[in-house]
């Protein structure tokens, strides 16, 4: 039997469905949705950062009672893995706990993608350690000895502390892993640039991760995101320049007292048009900045009004 031999008119047609798929997706560029469906709903791709991961889906579940024609997909992974997200052209909105490096925006600009951060809220990235832990406060300077390559500080003891349940006596450092934005940050004011992590930290995939590691270890420490604090950790007070020691909170992290307080960030390919714009307009307006406070972090006016 002979095998059927596909028709030219076959050919040309499957290369044009080919190309009409590849081409399905907008140029991201131009700050335009991602996707279309078959039934003119619209989505946007939200991913990166597990600080902002939270706040980004109920925004996105709340976004569809604003605009039932527009979907949110969101998803973490950490600030890095949004960023390289945005620097390929699959995601609309990178969300991101750090800003982007001067490689990866020179990396975006190779690829015609022009960066356009938006600030959304704030954060206290608070240090946490077990309820048992005696620890009230803690400096910057004493941080960097604990976490920092070359400090000298691995037992609490050398801290003039004893921790019930630590029998070791051994400073368990819970870090993140390096493709987070809170590990990026946590390094740059805490370490400084030129200065890298100890080794031997243990290194998790998520904030919530911290924390519970945390609540379940009496000898660790750990910091994350504020928002992922419960009533089973303790977070230290920091003391800053000043002498004075500030404890993590919303109202810390807005009027900048507090030594670790940082942005809370998107990035967009180019600046925002259409329904990207939108649902930025959206989130810096009243209703989706309370419920960034809700969720712990603080939003970007401070006395706003939440029922």
């Amino acid at each position: 039997m002979r095998t059927p031999r596909c028709s030219p008119c076959l050919a040309l047609s499957l290369t044009a469905l080919l190309l009409t798929t590849a081409c399905s997706r907008p140029d991201t560029s131009s700050g335009e949705p991602g996707t279309t469906t078959r039934s003119g709903r619209v989505v946007l791709q939200n991913k990166g950062s597990d600080t902002l991961v939270n706040v980004a889906q109920a925004w996105a579940e709340a976004y569809k009672t604003v605009d039932p024609n527009v979907a949110i997909a969101v998803s973490g992974g950490g600030s890095g893995t949004g960023i390289s997200a945005l620097i390929n052209g699959t995601v609309d909105l990178a969300n991101a706990s750090r800003k982007m490096k001067d490689k990866e925006i020179a990396s975006a600009r190779e690829r015609g993608i022009e960066p356009v951060e938006h600030t959304v809220g704030f954060d206290a990235l608070a240090v946490f350690v077990h309820p048992a832990n005696p620890m009230d406060q803690v400096s910057l300077a004493q941080l960097a000895d604990i976490y920092g390559e070359g400090g000298t500080v691995d037992k609490w003891s050398q801290l003039d502390l004893v921790v019930p349940g630590c029998d070791s006596d051994e400073i368990i450092r819970v870090s993140r892993q390096n493709n987070s934005g809170t590990y990026a940050y946590f390094k740059k004011i805490v370490l400084g640039k030129a200065r890298d992590y100890k080794m031997g930290s243990r290194d998790m995939h998520g904030s919530k991760d911290v924390v519970d590691l945390v609540e379940n270890t009496p000898c660790a420490i750990g910091y994350s995101g504020l928002a992922y604090a419960n009533e089973h950790v303790k977070m230290p007070c920091i003391l800053n320049a000043e002498g004075a020691c500030v404890a993590p909170s919303p109202a810390t992290a807005v009027d900048g007292s507090y030594p670790i307080a940082r942005p809370l960030l998107m990035y967009t390919s180019g600046e925002p048009r259409g329904a990207v714009k939108q649902y930025l307009d959206w989130i810096v307006g009243d209703a989706a900045q309370c419920t960034i406070q809700k969720k712990g972090y603080a939003p970007l006016r401070a006395g706003l009004s939440c029922s």
